[in-house]
């Protein structure tokens, strides 16, 4: 086995009742790597951190942890923490005494204690807030301080459920940066669960896309973002458009071609042979317009009708309507353009921008 393979899932499978949650994920997660599970509600997110912590067994596959098969042990027998989404703190314990908790049922000295607290309070920025209730705390403060005490133990992997849902969009934003910092500073292995993308795409070293019990894709931001696998992935991580046509090739050129017109794309790895169904996802923010002049001659591209358009914190919106009926979204930042409803253009992108996408199962 690989030595910075800190925890490695294999072929995990889960059931409750009828219910297959999962369905056979495996993956390898280095020391230190920061993983995000996205994914919407019911996709097994949550069911794949329990079984990690420990609360859930699998029905079938194997958890290992450094090396050693922990998929049997009790959750207080593995080097694993969890941050829950309610921050589950001791309302009657300061602070101090909910951070040093976990030390004291370890019987730790009571000096150890205070000084391993101070030292982590010092590291998520409460220094001064020893002797608070958490009911004297925002709910930034809460987040942290239940942090702080699922590392007194000095985990070897931080497990987080949703751990900013609970607070305000700038709040979020804030404690995103945060997290990230504390993660790099101790080296410790988090495995965060959202539904939020912007968390996933601005906090991950990898994310794991989850649908229905599976992973969809594993990667890096960029390579999630920009190289999605699949149609679920492109519309699921940033709204991409998907487009579907036919290849048709002609000497070393690809192109897409669909009622409105065709244009050039990069097959990459997909063989695409001449006449064969594609799908392409193009991100909004790639995709370019032009009125359509009126002499009807035209360059490159898909012809489309203008259906609305809207601003949204500085960035032009614009819906348009494809001659197969299919809608995309282009955006852009700077002054509204002259254009209305039902207006003509012509849709085009840098071959480079569109990446083949599976549709199976979408």
């Amino acid at each position: 086995m690989n030595d910075n393979f800190i925890l490695r899932l294999q072929n995990i499978t889960k059931s409750f009742g009828d219910t297959q949650v999962l369905r056979g994920i495996s993956i390898d997660i280095r020391q230190g790597e920061f993983i995000t599970f996205l994914g919407s509600s019911g996709c097994g997110k949550t069911t794949t951190l329990r079984i990690i912590a420990g609360l859930e067994e699998p029905d079938s596959g194997a958890v290992l942890l450094e090396g050693r098969d922990v998929t049997a042990l009790a959750p207080n027998k593995r080097d694993v923490n969890t941050v829950f989404q309610s921050y589950a703190l001791f309302p009657h314990m300061t602070v101090e005494q909910n951070v040093a908790y976990s030390l004291r049922l370890k019987k730790v000295p009571k000096e150890e204690q205070q000084r391993s607290a101070q030292e982590l309070l010092e590291l998520v920025q409460l220094a001064g807030y020893e002797k608070r209730m958490p009911s004297e705390l925002s709910g930034g403060q809460r987040q942290r301080v239940a942090i702080a005490r699922a590392l007194a133990g000095r985990p070897r992997v931080l497990l987080l459920d949703e751990p900013l849902g609970a607070l305000d969009l700038q709040l979020r934003r804030q404690m995103q940066v945060e997290l990230k910092r504390l993660q790099k500073k101790l080296g410790v292995t988090f495995l965060y669960i959202t539904h939020d993308q912007e968390e996933a795409l601005n906090m991950s070293d990898r994310i794991v896309v989850m649908r229905e019990g599976r992973f969809e894709q594993i990667g890096t931001p960029g390579e999630v973002y920009d190289h999605p696998r699949t149609a679920f992935v492109a519309r699921f991580v940033g709204s991409a458009n998907v487009i579907r046509g036919v290849a048709r090739r002609s000497g070393e050129e690809t192109r897409l071609e669909t009622p409105g017109g065709s244009l050039p794309f990069l097959p990459g790895e997909c063989h695409c042979p001449d006449g064969a169904a594609v799908s392409l996802a193009v991100r909004s923010e790639q995709l370019r317009f032009e009125r359509m002049v009126a002499s009807g001659a035209q360059g490159d591209g898909i012809q489309a009708v203008v259906k609305e358009k809207s601003f949204a914190g500085g960035m032009l919106r614009i819906t348009f309507a494809l001659a197969q009926g299919e809608e995309v979204v282009a955006s852009r930042h700077g002054i509204d353009l002259d254009l209305h409803p039902e207006e003509k253009v012509l849709l085009s992108w840098e071959p480079q921008a569109a990446t083949v996408v599976e549709e199976d199962g979408t």
